[in-house]
């Protein structure tokens, strides 16, 4: 189903000079269901039926139907043990806050962007968070289907992800690139534990397998905008090193505090 394999996300270290490559995404520019919203308040992208986020998604006229394994899997929540519970709660809490903190990110580089006369650094970061808009859309489903409470930090998340995005920004389309460098590897790392801890121990219901489809995917995501980050001069930012390793501290942070809170 996926289109493209990443390179393997290992321990992050903002200090080093990775080759820049030209970016090419591995999907389609998203368009957007006439009604509806997510919890990032942003429009609900439909869905491709090439991808596993689809099954979560709108689909256009004519598209295929869920198969009956795939309703199984998106309307039924897997019988599971305190302990499975407890993993699965915390993946899903994570990722759908997660998700919401990054389209708050991009949102705040836009708002700052788009005003600047750099017009395709601001239609970077929209494409970018277009991308976003369907990671968000699916984990609202994914939350309400698993009933999962979602973190209480919701209101603490906008607000400190916005100042994020929009701070960068306004010190460069470098720093702002800088900053999507950062959060994606800290969050591309995120997902492969995550995928890690879905293969040990999880029952066999159809719901588990077409998570893993989806987290892979999103990370798969991610690691396109890491490296469009990187094809833009995120490296060149000034005290790059220092802004990196800031950023990716307060994203492990947040991580913690969302899966406890």
């Amino acid at each position: 189903m996926l289109l493209r394999t990443p390179r393997t996300v290992t321990a992050h270290t903002p200090w080093r000079i990775l080759p820049s490559r030209a970016h090419s995404s591995h999907a389609a520019p998203p368009s957007f269901a006439p009604t509806g919203s997510t919890s990032a308040d942003t429009e609900v992208p439909y869905g491709d039926p090439s991808l596993a986020s689809s099954a979560y998604l709108p689909r256009k006229d004519g598209a295929p139907p869920l198969t009956p394994e795939e309703q199984r899997a998106t309307s039924e929540a897997p019988p599971l043990t305190p302990r499975q519970k407890r993993v699965l709660e915390r993946i899903i809490r994570v990722d759908q806050a997660g998700e919401l903190g990054a389209n708050y990110i991009y949102y705040g580089q836009h708002a700052v962007l788009n005003r600047g006369k750099d017009k395709h650094a601001a239609d970077l970061v929209q494409a970018m968070w277009d991308g976003e808009k369907k990671h968000i859309a699916a984990f609202d489903k994914l939350i309400t289907q698993h009933d999962v409470r979602p973190t209480a930090l919701y209101p603490l998340w906008k607000a400190m992800a916005f100042g994020l995005g929009a701070g960068t920004a306004l010190m460069g389309k470098r720093a702002a690139m800088a900053c999507t460098e950062a959060v994606e590897t800290v969050i591309g790392e995120h997902y492969n534990e995550q995928l890690e801890q879905l293969k040990k121990d999880m029952p066999d219901h159809p719901s588990i397998p077409l998570l893993e489809k989806i987290l892979t995917e999103f990370r798969d995501d991610e690691l396109e905008h890491l490296d469009t980050a990187v094809a833009n001069e995120s490296q060149q930012a000034p005290a790059y090193a220092l802004l990196s390793a800031v950023i990716a501290g307060g994203c492990r942070w947040a991580i913690g505090a969302t899966s406890r809170v």
